[in-house]
């Protein structure tokens, strides 16, 4: 049986923009609301725009995932474009249109979903996710149980956890909650 490559974290942040042929997701959520949230544009991404993606997953996981040591961030991070991001369906959450998000689906799995620090808490990853739950039918995310906050967000979208395993799937000590969406 043929696995596909398994991410290095489950989903949990210069001008570029995609190609003139990728699919771009409309939705009455792109206004700007009055608490001056920017306008995002979710739009598939090819590996032009990986450069900027690993550099949206670097700020990401370091302001997130603490608990990771630099030797296996950096690992991980010179295999993304090669082995992890080719991997899954990418779409970028654009703004001003510049990456400032991106997330990857394969199936029904939300495989990743970084976004850049400086959009916290602003609705992108809200966004991604509305996108890849309306527009790609995802109903499952694997989390990393030593990050809370991205455990909370998918909870307060509708996940609940499924099952647990006290190492992530290359082995390492990260605990993984399997989340399913509430039906």
């Amino acid at each position: 049986m043929h696995r596909r490559p398994t991410p290095p974290f489950p989903a949990s942040g210069h001008k570029q923009q995609p190609a003139p042929d990728t699919d771009t997701f409309h939705s009455p959520h792109t206004m700007t609301t009055p608490t001056n949230r920017p306008a995002y544009r979710i739009a598939r991404i090819n590996a032009d725009d990986y450069p900027a993606l690993v550099r949206i997953w670097e700020a990401s996981v370091r302001a997130t995932h603490t608990f990771l040591a630099e030797e296996e961030l950096l690992r991980i991070r010179s295999r993304l474009a090669a082995e992890y991001f080719p991997a899954v369906e990418l779409y970028a959450a654009f703004a001003d249109g510049q990456p400032v998000g991106f997330a990857g689906t394969a199936g029904e799995h939300l495989e990743m979903l970084f976004v850049h620090p400086d959009f916290f808490g602003c609705g992108c990853g809200k966004r991604l996710l509305l996108f890849a739950l309306r527009e790609k039918g995802v109903t499952r995310v694997d989390v990393n149980e030593q990050n809370p906050h991205a455990e909370g967000f998918y909870r307060a979208h509708g996940f609940q956890v499924a099952s647990r395993d006290e190492t992530d799937a290359a082995g390492r000590p990260y605990p993984i909650l399997h989340m399913v969406l509430r039906q």
